[in-house]
């Protein structure tokens, strides 16, 4: 038995910032997310889930039980500029260099960015790579001003929506999802750098855009047996968390 103690010295964890953001723009012609493109200038990335309401049920007077809607992710991009890629996303087409069509079909996306995770014994405690599926975004406001003694440069910003994709993690089925996260504390470094490899890319391969499984075995999963009757038991229920310590 022990006493819980609060605030004890190099547990005291926060997280901050937004960097290394990662676009990939869904190709819908063969059916796949194309590779990745840095996004330079993100200021802001805000991750809004939404759903989950109660609705109780009542009975012989009483509550009988509680039923919860789906959950689905929506949130706000804000940045500085955005690379050439984004522009099929955000409702832009072009005809002949230079010329922009605005409110022409917009195509789905992906990103991936990294926040990161200090201490009061550690600022640079480790990090976050958050990955985000299935969105489409929403026309961004931008307000021109005049030049003055306080100049600004000018702020982009889109609200997303998602679209769940459907996960199965070694054999396991699990409910769709529009987001996970990777907790560098959590991973060995080989595997962080395999993962890393995968999503920015490297001098003979292209940043490519992992899938939930494909994270769960480049963190050191156990991808489910071909001759397993029910091919989720083993190291595969617990969906591929604690594996890469």
């Amino acid at each position: 038995m022990s006493k819980l103690v609060w605030d004890a010295d190099g547990q005291r964890f926060y997280e901050n910032g937004v960097s290394k953001a990662v676009l990939f723009v869904y190709d819908a012609e063969q059916l796949a997310y194309g590779k990745g493109v840095a996004w330079n200038g993100v200021t802001s990335i805000s991750d809004s889930p939404e759903g989950a309401d109660a609705n109780d049920l009542w009975a012989d007077n009483i509550k009988y039980g509680t039923l919860r809607s789906a959950e689905k992710v929506n949130g706000t991009i804000e940045a500085y500029t955005y690379p050439p890629e984004f522009e099929a996303c955000d409702g832009i087409a072009s005809p002949v260099a230079g010329m922009k069509l605005r409110q022409q079909s917009r195509q789905k996306f992906a990103l991936c960015y990294r926040s990161e995770i200090g201490s009061d014994a550690d600022p640079e405690a480790g990090y976050k790579l958050h990955f985000l599926y299935g969105l489409t975004a929403s026309p961004s406001d931008q307000q021109h001003d005049t030049v003055n003694d306080s100049p600004d440069a000018v702020t982009l910003s889109w609200d997303f929506e998602s679209t769940p994709i459907n996960v199965k993690i070694a054999g396991v089925e699990y409910k769709p999802l529009s987001a996970l996260t990777i907790d560098s504390r959590d991973v060995t470094e080989e595997h962080m750098t395999a993962l890393e490899a995968k999503v920015y890319g490297g001098d003979e391969t292209d940043a490519e855009l992992p899938t939930p499984e494909q994270i769960y075995t480049l963190l050191g999963g156990t991808p489910a047996s071909n001759t397993g009757g029910n091919g989720g038991t083993g190291t595969g229920g617990n969906g591929g968390t604690g594996t890469g310590n």
